[in-house]
């Protein structure tokens, strides 16, 4: 896909998440905005998916490690035809399939997560899995800034490096804010390329938010050979919607109904002028 199309479909997964949010009256919108460009570019672009056969033996498979941000990863998987883009205001509702963090009986999901850190260590377990029985696919993980603080995501860094699991791509969503504020101030996690480094990881800096950057940090992925690989996005929190961008308060809180009006009008104004360049 060309990057004016990706933005267009990024722009659709963002008013996905302010509509699930919003129909849920609960959920963590901010953390979902930063990474829909990633979640974009993973789901149309960079992974050997199938929607119509969600179990493909051979697919590439993706662990939210950060599985509060679920709407972002619901909100892709329903544009890209995983299941119907109607459910996802039925977000978190009394029996919805679409609960507040993704399950694995859900279309597409293929690992429950939630619980911070242990995402990375059941990717780390599949890209090993992979490498035993000498199977091709990729594995992807995204995590949040606030989320490598916790002690178990290192375990599994430093596993995968021993491993040297080419195969794996982790990604770590870099906005700089989680639930009690900064990650500086909290518990900073800086410099997070050096860790990585250090636990033999190929690190990649990239903007969270140009497809040119992002296709290139995959593409360098892709083409590193034995040890995994990390890319650090930098991204902006509640990326698209001007009252949520950089703002901790939207961590994770929905928007009333006036305040989804405005977000839905932030996205709608993207939405004609990607239109507009596109006529040009």
């Amino acid at each position: 896909m060309k990057n004016l199309e990706l933005q267009k479909r990024a722009n659709d997964v963002r008013k996905g998440i302010v509509t699930a949010v919003h129909g849920a009256k609960a959920g963590h919108p901010g953390g979902s905005l930063s990474a829909a460009d990633i979640f974009t570019f993973l789901y149309f672009e960079e992974m050997n998916i199938d929607p119509q056969n969600p179990d493909m033996e051979e697919r590439d498979r993706f662990v939210l490690s950060k599985g509060h941000t679920a709407p972002g990863l619901y909100s892709a998987l329903a544009y890209r035809g995983y299941f119907p883009v109607e459910d996802l205001p039925t977000l978190r509702h009394l029996g919805s399939y679409l609960q507040g963090h993704p399950c694995i009986h859900i279309p597409g999901v293929d690992m429950s997560s939630g619980s911070l850190g242990q995402g990375i260590s059941a990717a780390v377990g599949m890209a090993l899995g992979a490498k035993m029985e000498n199977r091709d696919f990729r594995v992807y993980t995204l995590l949040g800034d606030g989320e490598i603080e916790e002690g178990q995501v290192w375990e599994a860094a430093m596993f995968a490096g021993f491993r040297k699991l080419d195969n794996l791509c982790v990604m770590v969503d870099n906005n700089n804010l989680q639930i009690d504020g900064p990650i500086d101030q909290v518990c900073s996690p800086y410099p997070i390329d050096k860790k990585f480094e250090a636990f033999n990881f190929h690190v990649i800096n990239a903007d969270a938010h140009d497809f040119d950057a992002i296709r290139a940090a995959f593409k360098e992925a892709r083409e590193t050979k034995g040890m995994p690989t990390c890319i650090v996005f930098h991204s902006l929190k509640g990326k698209g919607v001007s009252f949520m961008e950089n703002s901790v308060d939207w961590h994770g809180k929905a928007p009333n109904d006036e305040e989804y009006a405005v977000a839905m009008a932030d996205l709608d104004k993207i939405e004609k002028e990607l239109e507009k360049a596109g006529e040009q």
